[in-house]
């Protein structure tokens, strides 16, 4: 098997130049007879180089680590998006950051899908997703790539990298931003039921055009978050960036019922802050509360005027939110639960909308000087409160941290952590083994690649059936 050699030892985020597949793992510590089934994980990991291009952008690489009965494999696969196989067809880059295809590109070549920040099962397919196009379906036991999943013909344009699936009625909801076009303040919305047919589909106007990466669900209601990383087409045709951080436009947050309609939305206001993602929310007689992990001022995007926001601030911590839905107040209140640097945020799946008294996220070690090195993982109760906290030895790196149930009807909690871990030193990979309450003794089995897995976003578990 081919090693990358140009990986950068300080970070994880250069690409990695092959496809493998390693049948055998070694596995330090135990596997649990009982966790059996896959993880599959995405994230961007660029075929060529591209001048200019964001990270986020980089083309999706599917990792899959098959547990079962105590061993473990695992298989790599690049999906092969329309892009992907017109850059590797001509053996170089055709398009820039965001869609922008390069000057040479070919004319009728339009789709600039990357498939490359999330991969869910819901209804039989398991599906790659990012936040501009529709879902990648994925054949489960290759990885290979069977193309765009629409839904019966009834979902078009962008669908997000972050849909929820409603533990009771098995119901999956999206919601889609850029929904009129690129760079367009119109929002998207839509469900499918368990078995896989679309239900609704609809488009609103938002307040203005924004990045919005992630959404809140609840039992009855949900929620679309308009923060002030806006989109700009004027910006982007003068060679400015696309998108950009605009704190005088505040925060919004659309409220509307899940049986309703667009129309019907009731919006919140604050300060200007930036989330990428959310842990979990419910509701508590006329309230709703959220817990997202929140950024004063948004990281990785710059002012308009191309000048960074700052490092200070731009970080994220665990953050709750309350919106009344009495009518008393059109401003929703946030408040910090705890100051350590951290994202990724996850919970216990069945309790997605519901009061959760469980949740992880991935966090920064505080002794270290760098943010972007996200380091260990914290547990928290439903208040946010540690229950426990792991760091790992210095220079290492842990991404999004996945909860798996020990068993369909276990109380909530119950389970494993799954993360993957960068090795600095080996520059290789782990995949780490945690049992999920008790996160602080560290994990109790690592399965051991040979080969790093670049810093990617999300994946998700799906049990042997």
């Amino acid at each position: 098997m081919q090693q990358d050699t140009v990986a950068d030892r300080h970070h994880n985020l250069g690409p990695i130049p092959f496809e493998a597949d390693a049948p055998f793992l070694k596995i330090v510590g135990e596997l649990s007879r009982e966790l059996n089934g896959v993880l599959y994980r995405n994230g961007p990991n660029p075929q060529f180089d591209s001048p200019g291009a964001h990270w986020f952008v980089g083309d999706g690489m599917l990792h899959a680590f098959h547990l079962e009965n105590g061993r473990a494999s695992y298989r790599n696969r690049w999906v092969r998006t329309p892009k992907w196989v017109a850059e590797h067809d001509a053996g170089r880059a055709l398009f820039g950051g965001f869609g922008r295809k390069l000057p040479d590109a070919p004319a009728d070549l339009t789709d600039s899908g990357v498939a490359n920040t999330n991969i869910i099962f819901h209804a039989g397919k398991l599906l790659a997703l990012e936040e501009a196009h529709l879902p990648t379906e994925i054949e489960p036991g290759t990885l290979a790539t069977r193309g765009y999943h629409s839904y019966q013909g009834r979902v078009a344009g962008s669908f997000t990298a972050h849909p929820k699936i409603d533990p009771v009625t098995g119901e999956l909801v999206f919601f889609g931003y850029n929904a009129a076009g690129p760079l367009t303040p119109a929002l998207s919305y839509g469900s499918s039921d368990a078995s896989g047919k679309a239900t609704r589909f609809e488009r609103f106007e938002a307040p203005y055009a924004s990045m919005v990466h992630d959404f809140i669900v609840t039992e009855n209601h949900v929620l679309f978050p308009i923060l002030p990383i806006t989109g700009s087409m004027e910006r982007a045709m003068s060679g400015r960036p696309p998108y950009a951080w605009e704190p005088d436009k505040g925060a919004y947050v659309g409220v509307m019922k899940r049986n309703g309609t667009a129309k019907d939305i009731v919006w919140f206001r604050s300060e200007a802050c930036y989330v990428f993602h959310v842990m979990n929310a419910w509701e508590d007689g006329e309230h709703i509360i959220a817990d997202v992990m929140q950024f004063e001022e948004a990281p990785l995007f710059p002012h308009p005027d191309g000048r960074p926001t700052d490092p200070e601030k731009s970080r994220a911590r665990h953050c709750r939110w309350t919106f009344d839905l009495s009518g008393n107040s059109d401003r929703f209140q946030q408040t910090y639960l705890d100051d350590l640097t951290g994202e990724f945020p996850r919970i216990d799946d069945r309790r997605a909308g519901l009061k959760s008294h469980h949740g992880w996220y991935a966090c920064a070690n505080p002794r270290l000087p760098m943010f972007g090195a996200l380091s260990g993982i914290v547990h928290v109760d439903g208040n946010g409160r540690r229950l426990g906290h792991y760091l790992l030895p210095a220079g290492d790196t842990i991404s999004e941290p996945v909860f798996v149930e020990r068993s369909k009807d276990a109380a909530e909690g119950d389970g494993w952590l799954l993360a993957v871990v960068w090795r600095a030193r080996e520059n290789r990979s782990d995949l780490a083994v945690f049992n999920a309450i008790d996160v602080e003794a560290g994990p109790v089995a690592l399965v051991q690649l040979g080969h790093r897995v670049p810093d990617g976003f999300h994946g998700n578990w799906v049990g042997a059936a």
